[in-house]
């Protein structure tokens, strides 16, 4: 992973593990449960945008490779899984 995209991921990790953190704190303390599922939808927002994180930038090294190595069916398959499991 490129070295810039990885210092913008382990912050978006970060982001997404308070958010995380905050829900439990939330549960264990019998917060108002309309505030904790508010909580819950930041760190589902976090994760997609890690994924897309994650995604783009396999998408411009390790695809772009593959394809240039003659490999384009692979990986074109490696991905539509990941997208049709993500589905289920």
């Amino acid at each position: 992973m490129q070295s810039e995209s990885k210092i913008s991921l382990v912050a978006r990790l970060k982001i997404a593990e308070g958010h995380l953190k905050k829900v439990r704190e939330m549960v264990e303390n019998d917060s108002y449960c309309i505030d904790t599922l508010h909580q819950s939808q930041a760190v589902e927002a976090a994760l997609r945008e890690i994924d897309s994180l994650i995604l783009k930038n396999h998408l411009n090294t390790c695809v772009v490779d593959a394809i240039k190595k003659g490999r384009s069916n692979e990986v074109i398959e490696e991905v539509m899984a990941v997208f049709k499991r993500n589905q289920k």
